[in-house]
């Protein structure tokens, strides 16, 4: 399950990957990590249809019933309740460049996944919806509307596994990927709910709770 990642391009990047036509983030700064209940960038197509970068918050409510923590990772997707947030209004992806999953020993080990070590741009499948209520930290609660995102999951390939067995983000990293998840009718884009292939991935650094440090040995 992944519950923190880093995003180190920029926003040119980002917006020429993924055929955004509109950007409302600002300035948008590295973000070395991002963890449940951040706001993050995120590119979706906008109720006007136009494809854009924009910022929202991760992490949906819990179905009725399941408590109170955030729905940061989604892998039923035949399950109801995801199905209307699956359609295409309500597909985006979301950009980064590493992710972190914890080993399983004690203590956990925080340990980055990354395509290389110079980190090139990929773009996690996810979905996103509107919500009305308070988010936030019990210092700072955010209260109104808010726009939220939550990412699908996958069994994990070879790296991922070695260090979680259990998942590993679905991951996108073309154009074409990009295009089939954000436009395809369900049954094509949840095609792409699939692990990277063995070897896809290295470690990139370990033991960090913000992916801004230099590489270490995998």
């Amino acid at each position: 399950m992944c519950n923190l990642y880093s995003l180190s391009k920029g926003q040119r990047a980002i917006i020429e990957l993924a055929r955004a036509m509109r950007d409302t983030t600002g300035n948008l700064p590295p973000l070395p990590g991002i963890f449940p209940d951040a706001v993050a960038p995120v590119v979706r197509t906008a109720r006007d249809g136009v494809r854009e970068l924009t910022m929202m918050r991760w992490g949906f409510p819990p179905p009725p019933n399941l408590g109170k923590a955030l729905v940061t990772n989604v892998r039923n997707t035949a399950s109801p309740y995801w199905r209307t947030w699956l359609t295409t209004p309500f597909r985006c992806v979301v950009p980064a460049t590493s992710f972190c999953e914890w080993t399983d020993s004690s203590p956990k080990v925080p340990t980055w996944f990354a395509f290389h070590a110079d980190r090139p741009l990929f773009f996690f499948a996810g979905i996103w919806r509107p919500w009305t209520g308070v988010r936030g930290t019990k210092a700072a609660p955010v209260e109104g509307e808010h726009l939220l995102y939550s990412l699908l999951t996958t069994y994990p390939n070879k790296e991922v596994a070695a260090i979680h067995p259990k998942a590993m983000p679905v991951i996108l990293r073309s154009g074409e990927e990009i295009e089939a998840w954000l436009r395809a009718p369900m049954e094509e884009a949840l095609k792409l709910q699939r692990p990277l292939p063995d070897d896809a991935l290295r470690v990139v650094a370990r033991g960090l709770m913000k992916e801004d440090a230099p590489s270490v040995p995998a």
